[in-house]
């Protein structure tokens, strides 16, 4: 893990990084009717080596694949169905990775391709094993390239966008900053197409931004994410304190400096969090609901104590000891995950009831204070 200073502004910050995570998005590399575009992937490319030059590790989070296998396939806009996008996804992939490939190797630059499934988000071991294959790379002298698993992703298991997975990469890898590339160059006040509307420079909470400011939810027609998608990723990022900056691809040079002026800087929010806190946080499957009383709200919330049989009176889902499970307060608001202690079919005999009132098999905590986090 990298040490860079948590002083400074973001975009000092970001200048004085040592590990970067870089997410690019499909539109900053494709078109609809010619697929890859060399020249935008050679001048990419570019700008990374600039920074890597220096010293600084990168990883790349980049869509493209679908939209690469587009052209080859005869195929004039991004398909809808699942089965014919990962058909263009396994076609896409490999030009992607050949394309990155070569432009690389005009710098001696290695690069590995990783390809990840939400599944390998929200299953721990999974999150384990990602963590050491992206460090063991960084640590071999490679530039990691990560894309989301198209030809085996589902409608129902995906991440859902790569600036959400570039957030869920930043963390793991222990980055010290998150840059995210598109074809926008910053969040504005506004609809960017109004008269009148301005650039945000810097952003303090992420996500407050997300509730306040008018943002689009209307992507390319390439990618999979809207404005809405990037803000979100901030405030991911911005709440594990990682600062991020939003800027054009046009402007990547600029943005993997501390120029100012360049994009919209989102300032971090929090403190780092480990990683089993930030998978449970932002990546974990939930397979299921505790109903709280008010004590045991306060208990978790206030005092950061253990969830207790006593302070359960409802239970909802069929989960495993082990699983993840969304922790509700009297009116129904979610206001914690944790993992359970429990199978699903075992609570009910116990729940509302003190522990000394149970058999001493039956007196471990439900949820353990080291294995929850607030929301």
């Amino acid at each position: 893990m990298s040490t860079s200073s948590d002083t400074g502004s973001p975009r000092q910050r970001i200048g004085a990084a040592r590990r970067i995570v870089v997410k690019v998005g499909s539109s900053s590399l494709t078109s609809l009717s010619g697929g890859l575009d060399p020249a935008r992937l050679d001048a990419l490319v570019d700008a990374l080596m600039g920074r890597r030059k220096n010293g600084t590790q990168i990883v790349l989070v980049s869509s493209g694949a679908i939209a690469a296998g587009l052209a080859p396939l005869a195929l004039r806009r991004r398909p809808r169905d699942l089965a014919t996008q990962q058909a263009a996804a396994a076609v896409g992939q490999l030009l992607l990775a050949h394309a990155y490939s070569a432009s690389f190797a005009r710098y001696d630059q290695g690069i590995g391709q990783v390809l990840l499934t939400a599944d390998d988000m929200i299953r721990r071991s999974h999150y384990r094993n990602a963590q050491r294959t992206l460090e063991r790379l960084l640590g071999l002298g490679s530039l990691p390239v990560v894309n989301e698993n198209d030809t085996v992703a589902t409608d129902e298991i995906r991440v859902g966008d790569n600036d959400r997975l570039g957030a869920l990469v930043a963390h793991i890898v222990g980055a010290d900053a998150l840059v995210l590339l598109s074809d926008v160059d910053g969040l504005y006040d506004d609809d960017p197409r109004r008269p009148g509307a301005r650039l945000l420079s810097e952003v303090d909470d992420p996500a407050e931004t997300l509730a306040e400011v008018s943002v689009t939810r209307a992507g390319s027609g390439l990618g999979t994410g809207g404005m809405a998608t990037k803000v979100t990723a901030a405030a991911m990022a911005s709440a594990a304190g990682i600062p991020v900056l939003l800027a054009s691809s046009e402007h990547a040079v600029e943005a993997l400096s501390d120029e100012p002026g360049v994009g919209t800087a989102f300032r971090s929010s929090g403190r780092r969090m480990s990683a089993r806190r930030f998978w449970l946080r932002h990546a974990a499957d939930v397979r299921g609901a505790l109903d709280l009383d008010d004590g045991a709200v306060e208990a978790v919330r206030k005092r950061r104590r253990s969830l207790l049989a006593a302070g359960v009176h409802g239970i909802s889902g069929e989960f495993h000891a082990g699983d993840v499970v969304e922790l509700l307060g009297p009116n129904g608001r979610v206001v914690g995950r944790g993992v359970v202690s429990y199978d699903a079919d075992e609570l009910p005999s116990i729940i509302g009831r003190r522990s000394r009132d149970l058999p001493p098999e039956q007196r471990r905590e439900i949820v353990h204070a080291d294995d929850l986090v607030l929301l």
